[in-house]
């Protein structure tokens, strides 16, 4: 349906039982997301001289983090599959910055962001600290992203991208940009590079509407996030690792990404968006 992003919600409405969920969820929340940052940024004062770039101690504590997150959220996970052990990227479907908290929890990887997720309160201090990879949307500067991907890519860092370029209602999977897919076949990388589809499958809570998790077009955070912390008994979320492929198995990066596209939509049950 081509005008899906019109299509709202119904409006939030919250009991005074929700408000108090909203304070004590937020509260437990909150204390370990921020509390977690201030770990993370004490240990990385001592985790840079040593490594540099390489990160050996603090992804692990944004994965303990994100995990503890979500049990004071009520949000349960449940894993298919593993994560690949092999050189190379990670790409999923992306339906709300639930997204981060729940793919974090699983393993630790290096996000890929649009830049404006730096300047947005809360999320983009966490986003900086954690070591995401911030990305303009400029032709101009495309040569410049391949060579930060392919740094980060030889260090050993494992990116994930969202190669639908936005987050949608949870209910589809939208067409996968490719151009993000070009770094990987960057000279050097393209014959040890393995790129692993993940699939995220949000549940809505019985009785919800199914975009319940969805965060998309014109959306606030702080009312999606007070949607999340007053539900009464939240539904699940799912995620699948798919098998991985080596990235010269394939012509170019646009059949590169509608491999990957075609593996997370038949897990998904997305139709064609």
């Amino acid at each position: 349906m081509s005008d899906w992003k019109e299509l709202k919600p119904p409006p939030l409405r919250v009991t005074p039982l929700g408000w108090v969920r909203v304070v004590w969820r937020g509260t437990l929340v909150g204390s370990v997301t921020y509390g977690g940052l201030v770990l993370l940024l004490l240990v990385r004062l001592i985790e840079w001289p040593l490594f540099g770039q390489a990160r050996p101690v603090t992804p692990h504590i944004t994965k303990a983090v994100c995990r503890v997150a979500l049990i004071f959220l009520g949000l349960p996970l449940t894993v298919h599959g593993r994560p690949m052990t092999l050189p190379g990227a990670i790409v999923a479907n992306h339906s709300s910055w639930l997204d981060i908290f729940v793919l974090n929890a699983t393993h630790t990887f290096y996000f890929v962001a649009k830049s404006e997720v730096a300047d947005w309160p809360g999320i983009g201090w966490l986003a900086r600290a954690t070591g995401t990879v911030f990305i303009t949307r400029k032709g101009t500067e495309a040569k410049k992203q391949q060579a930060i991907f392919e740094s980060r890519l030889h260090a050993g860092h494992k990116l994930l991208f969202f190669p639908e370029g936005t987050s949608t209602d949870a209910i589809r999977v939208l067409p996968f940009k490719s151009t993000l897919f070009e770094a990987f076949f960057s000279p050097g990388l393209e014959h040890t590079m393995h790129i692993q589809p993940v699939t995220v499958i949000f549940h809505a809570p019985d009785g919800e509407d199914p975009r319940h998790y969805g965060w998309w077009a014109d959306m606030e955070f702080a009312e999606h996030l007070l949607k999340m912390l007053a539900t009464p008994r939240h539904g699940r979320v799912e995620v699948i690792f798919h098998p991985e492929v080596p990235v010269v198995a394939f012509e170019n990066r646009k059949v590169l990404a509608q491999h990957c596209e075609r593996v997370i939509r038949t897990a998904h049950g997305s139709t064609a968006a």
